[in-house]
């Protein structure tokens, strides 16, 4: 009995296993896919042995080169990174409030890092000040900590997820009004770099803002890898976790930094993103059809990095020259999968 126990359990592991070398085995070819359409398609066409060229040839002054080195290659590596980066913002969030509907933007969290980076902009810098991007990053994580406070304390006397929500949303709402105060008393220089900033792109990308996103994602990636076991067990309530060794004040503090620091990054680097870090974690685990963190965590990273490289590629060619806000990309083909998953009788935490 105990060796049919064992063999059944293997044989799960190993199917386990290789659906999930499938799922991120398909979602790295779609990445791959999405990242050579990108550097190929724009105003000016290059083919895919002309990027390859080019690439391989490294940066030269030709203009080409400059189009594939300084504009279309550092704008698809922030898309990548942010992406994943607010994917697995969402699926720290979903973990912490099991709530399937919990991330930054719904949350409030991405307002308050709107309104701490628009605080520097406007009123620490002023029109003629240029914001640099450790400073972006410190105002963002300074602003989103302290909306996860607001929801936190918010989340203590409420008794229901649906009303932890209404409460992330009016903190949201409260954020984004103290915004647009600020707003009516700026020049207007200040105004038109807030609303550029405010309305979410990857545009504008240079490699020392790739590095600098590098850094922290990777970094951040690897803690909460590290945390999966721990993960796990709170995945199953907070007094399994007590149980099995897991110090639960720490664990809490650590999905509080890193989906605050993820979600900071994103709003410093690109302006607030809607819907990426509901849908992609969701993606991932119905794909999957496990809620695993060591598992989830690198496929909801791909699903994040390819939800938001293919809204980006869409944002920037569906109406060129005009380019659309990645916000509302992401917000039409998002926002579906959110009511999808309202609608839904059953869904992973």
């Amino acid at each position: 009995m105990d060796r049919l126990r064992q063999h059944s359990s293997a044989s799960a592991r190993t199917r386990r296993a290789a659906r999930t070398a499938i799922v991120d085995g398909a979602l790295a070819c779609a990445l791959v896919a999405l990242v050579c359409l990108s550097l190929c398609v724009g105003s000016v066409g290059t083919s895919p042995t002309e990027v390859v060229g080019l690439i391989l040839q490294g940066p030269a002054d030709s203009t080409a080169s400059r189009i594939i080195w300084e504009i279309r290659l550092p704008r698809v590596a922030s898309a990548v990174l942010l992406g994943g980066a607010l994917s697995l913002s969402g699926y720290l969030l979903q973990t912490f409030f099991a709530n399937p509907i919990a991330d930054p933007f719904v949350l409030g969290i991405s307002s308050g890092a709107r309104l701490a980076v628009a605080l520097v902009m406007i009123v620490v810098l002023g029109a003629q000040g240029v914001m640099g991007p450790w400073m972006a990053v410190a105002a963002a994580l300074a602003g989103s900590l302290a909306a996860m406070g607001f929801v936190l304390a918010i989340a203590r006397r409420v008794r229901t997820q649906s009303m932890l929500i209404v409460a992330g949303v009016m903190v949201g709402y409260l954020c984004s009004a103290a915004t647009n105060f600020l707003i009516a008393f700026a020049d207007d220089q200040s105004i038109v770099n807030l609303q550029n900033w405010s309305q979410g792109s990857f545009s504008g990308a240079r490699w020392t803002d790739v590095a600098i996103i590098a850094v922290f994602v990777a970094a951040s990636f690897a803690i909460v890898l590290a945390l999966s076991k721990r993960l796990g067990a709170y995945q199953l309530g907070e007094g399994h976790a007590r149980s099995v060794g897991v110090n639960v004040i720490g664990l809490r503090l650590a999905i509080v930094l890193m989906s605050s620091l993820l979600s900071a990054c994103v709003v410093a680097f690109a302006g607030p993103v809607s819907f990426v870090g509901i849908a992609a974690p969701h993606i991932a685990k119905l794909a999957l059809g496990s809620s695993r963190p060591l598992l989830v965590t690198p496929t909801s990273f791909l699903a994040g990095a390819v939800f938001c490289c293919g809204c980006d590629l869409i944002a920037r060619t569906l109406f060129s020259p005009v380019e659309l806000s990645v916000s509302a990309v992401t917000a039409v083909f998002g926002a579906p999968i959110v009511i999808a998953l309202m609608l839904r009788k059953r869904s992973f935490r």
